[in-house]
């Protein structure tokens, strides 16, 4: 075989590329005040997410028992353009944490990942977001 033909061969066999998505970071949209756009994203294992600060004052950061077991918290800095690798499957609650308490939360769906198991200490505002976006997904 020759060698271009052998290259070309050994990538397509391999595995596919990890992607990575943009997520949006807002203090208001379209879709209304303090908002991830997208709010709900399914990707696969080894994945990355960046979270972009279009409006200041925003970062991302997971929530307290809304991550998948083995799974490591990440907490961006505000304003900071932030990306990261996602490797267990399973659902990450997603919080903005200086707009937490006003509904700025989204999630992230990684592989086979059943639904969200909700923490009963949800502020009102982000429980009402999460049931949004659930119902957005039926």
């Amino acid at each position: 075989m020759k060698p271009a033909l052998l290259m070309i061969a050994t990538l397509l066999a391999g595995p596919a590329l990890a992607e990575t998505h943009e997520v949006a970071m807002y203090t208001r949209n379209d879709r209304g005040p303090m908002i991830y756009e997208p709010d709900f994203l399914r990707i696969q294992p080894g994945d990355s997410v960046r979270f972009v600060p279009v409006q200041r004052s925003h970062n991302a950061a997971t929530i307290d028992g809304m991550i998948p077991a083995g799974a490591q918290p990440f907490k961006g800095n505000i304003n900071e353009d932030f990306t990261v690798t996602l490797t267990e499957p399973g659902i990450y609650g997603v919080k903005c944490s200086p707009h937490y308490m006003m509904g700025m939360v989204m999630l992230i769906a990684v592989g086979d990942a059943g639904n969200p198991v909700f923490p009963d200490d949800l502020p009102p505002r982000a429980r009402q977001r999460f049931d949004q976006i659930m119902a957005a997904q039926q």
